[in-house]
């Protein structure tokens, strides 16, 4: 938050909209919410009291009582989902602004602030219509000579009370997600049962808890059995089942990864084996294909495949309802060597608990009536049994995979979903896919167009220039260019450079893009990307070895350090210490030509002792080794500071790198591993300042190494200025 008082809320997001030509496109933007203004800037503000110093925004819009914030829920942008929400007067509503966030719970914020604003303008604006008709009636009753009776004033408090709870009952829909109601014949079974969300007496509540029977307690979850009659059903198809546990996560990350149809869902769901999106229709409801991975005699039994709609939707108490059901789509006809199930009604039912001694509580419920289809299936009632409670599993495979991943690391974003809508197909084909669509799903296609309509009027707005850049995208470029006119002679070390593949005992420069860093968004969606060119060069490494550690080598007399330095450069020397009955060192000499000032890298090289130790990352990697070291060493992004002692040493013209290894237990015995068969190796390694903050990234390398198959007996014994 800033420490502007008039400042409600800010941070950065995305501007999401279609262009003309019917594409998608997403800007990050920087918002900022204050008690009458939203606004979005291209880049974060300097905030002053007085306001002093601001950039004009891109785009303002006022805030009052009329304004309203709409749920355009998930839209899809490049294999990515967003959560969209739309501000806008509901007088004006050809001006307004649609921003979307990769995480839900960023969104969520957002739409709460804004319609907290919403509510104090309204409520400012209606204790104003109040003192005004108070005065007037007051005038009123004394020209009248106080002749109104008490029933007069009954009915004026009266009419007063209507007009608060007409108010109230507005504001109460304004709350409600717009767009919420499922599409036509989708059977929404979350409203026909008082275990999950009720209707909360509503007339058409008619079912009770007497009308499911607890069959059994599998995996820690109670399955429920419902009681009615079904006769009606095909043999095939089995009476509705649904599995009720508690997760220890919230609702929001528990309702992204039932939305998952990537990878992360193999983790908890074991009846999934893959699925793709065949058409987006709105930001609540998607047709979605699914194939089953189910464990019932595979040798005899036919795979089965799937497609329905999705529909989901986000409740006022804070929980979440997915509900499915199978349909026919001209994209998605009968799969070779697939019998095509079909799903009666379907979904989970995701809503909060009490928290219990201080941990999150979420009861997830996931109900199933579907038909297997297949010839002979109705005649083994086991096979249909079977599947459904693996299919139910599912809500058990939540809860273990919440309780076994760390908090940190639990991924707040949404999904990756694969499109199976052909990208090549041509507009013709496109409009007719459309019209077949909109006539085959019983759903709203007025409600769709709309929404399309509206991103479109805000397009050319938001075409930037490719050539305007944050100022962060700029320096990067500036370091990225800056290595190609450096005078590279002069430069030695007493390690050789070799860059031919099948070379021994030597170093090269490692491709930058064999390793992932924090993307530009890491901050919303955990996405990394490859890393790219190196901000520094490395001219030299040095291979020591001596009876004691070898520490601040920088200071030897013509190391590649001081060569730099007599060209006017600056150098990052990183000595990677290894203890031993002989000790050896390690040293990388990375050079640029200047540090860009209040840079990532600047800010590291000029930081205190504790800044660099949380930022000073190194990324491993043994693409030729035996499987052992391989998996000893791993990928894994390393913090070193919160790993192994380092000690910094901060020259004129140069930052020195002690890295201990020997210091960590881990570490040493990982070394002692490596160590043994060292000319059998090719080790990469990357070193990297993380970057924590938008600003701060995308990350970049500061230099990446490979070492092929090294020979201790090459190292020498430094001659160190004492």
């Amino acid at each position: 938050m800033s420490s502007s008082s008039s400042v409600v809320y800010e941070g950065w997001m995305v501007r999401y909209g279609r262009r003309k030509i019917g594409r998608s496109f997403v800007h990050t933007r920087y918002f900022v919410l204050e008690p009458r203004m939203l606004s979005y800037y291209k880049r974060k503000p300097q905030h002053k009291a007085d306001k002093v110093g601001w950039k004009l925004p891109i785009k303002s819009l006022p805030i009052d009582g009329n304004c309203r914030v709409e749920d355009r829920g998930l839209k899809m942008h490049h294999g990515h989902m967003l959560y969209v929400l739309c501000v806008y007067n509901k007088r004006e509503k050809h001006n307004r602004i649609t921003m979307a966030a990769f995480n839900i719970q960023e969104a969520l914020i957002w739409k709460e602030k804004i319609e907290m604003v919403i509510d104090q303008q309204q409520g400012a604006a209606q204790s104003d219509g109040n003192r005004a008709i108070s005065s007037s009636q007051q005038k009123a009753s004394l020209e009248n000579g106080r002749k109104s009776s008490s029933s007069d004033h009954e009915s004026l408090y009266s009419n007063e009370e209507e007009e608060e709870e007409e108010e109230n009952q507005r504001s109460l829909l304004r709350r409600t997600t717009i767009g919420n109601g499922p599409p036509e014949s989708l059977y929404d079974w979350t409203r026909e049962n008082d275990l999950g969300i009720s209707n909360q007496g509503s007339p058409d509540q008619v079912f009770s808890r007497g009308h499911w029977r607890l069959v059994r307690c599998q995996n820690g979850l109670r399955i429920f059995e419902e009681l009615q009659d079904v006769d009606y059903l095909a043999r095939s198809c089995s009476r509705a089942m649904k599995a009720v546990g508690v997760v220890e996560a919230s609702c929001e990350a528990i309702f992204q990864l039932v939305m998952s149809m990537d990878t992360t869902r193999f983790e908890w769901d074991c009846s999934f084996q893959y699925g793709s999106l065949v058409e987006e229709v709105d930001g609540h409801t998607a047709i979605l294909y699914h194939r089953l991975q189910l464990d019932w005699f595979p040798m005899v039994v036919w795979p089965r495949d799937l497609c329905y709609v999705r529909y989901w939707r986000r409740n006022d108490d804070g929980s979440y309802v997915v509900l499915f059901q199978s349909r026919e789509h001209p994209n998605c006809g009968p799969q070779p060597g697939f019998v095509r199930a079909h799903i009666e009604s379907g979904g989970f039912n995701i809503s909060p608990l009490k928290s219990r001694n201080g941990r999150i509580r979420t009861q997830v419920q996931h109900l199933m009536q579907i038909d297997l289809k297949g010839w002979g299936v109705g005649y083994v009632p086991s096979f249909q049994q079977h599947c459904l409670l693996h299919m139910l599993n599912s809500v058990a495979g939540l809860r273990e995979w919440f309780s076994q991943s760390d908090e940190s690391q639990v991924l707040p974003r949404i999904p990756v979903m694969v499109n199976m809508t052909p990208s090549a197909s041509s507009k013709k084909g496109r409009k007719a896919q459309e019209n077949t669509t909109q006539t085959s799903l019983p759903m709203d296609p007025s409600r769709h167009s709309t929404v399309l309509e509206e991103e479109s009027d805000e397009d050319d707005e938001f075409l930037i220039p490719e050539s305007e850049q944050e100022p962060s995208t700029r320096e990067d470029a500036e370091n990225v260019k800056q290595p190609d006119h450096i005078d590279l002679s002069g430069f030695s070390g007493n390690l050789r450079r070799d860059d031919r593949d099948n070379s021994r005992d030597c170093w090269r420069i490692s491709d930058g893009n064999n390793f992932r860093v924090r993307s530009k968004n890491f901050v919303y969606d955990k996405s990394k990307v490859p890393a790219g060119k190196p901000l520094m060069e490395l001219v030299a490494v040095d291979w020591f070895k001596d009876t004691k550690r070898m520490d601040h080598v920088a200071r030897r007399k013509g190391c590649a350090v001081q060569v730099a330095a007599e060209k006017g450069l600056f150098t990052l020397a990183i000595n990677l210490q290894v203890p031993g009955t002989t000790n050896y060192s390690m040293v990388f000499y990375f050079v640029t030509k200047k540090l860009v000032p209040n840079s990532l890298l600047q800010r590291f090289v000029d930081g205190d002792d504790e800044f660099r130790n949380s930022r000073f990352k190194l990324i491993p990697s043994v693409p030729k080794g035996s499987w052992i070291v391989r998996q000893s060493v791993g990928s894994t992004p390393c913090l070193l500071g919160k790993a192994v002692d380092i000690t910094y040493v901060r020259g004129a013209n140069y930052l020195e790198i002690d890295v201990d290894i020997g210091s960590s237990t881990v570490a040493n015995g990982v070394l002692g591993l490596v160590c043994g068969v060292i000319t059998t190796l090719v080790v990469d390694m990357a070193f990297l300042v993380q970057g924590n903050t938008y600003e701060e990234l995308p990350e970049r390398l500061i230099g990446a190494v490979r070492m092929s198959h090294i020979e201790l007996s090459s190292a020498i014994v430094p001659v160190l200025e004492d």
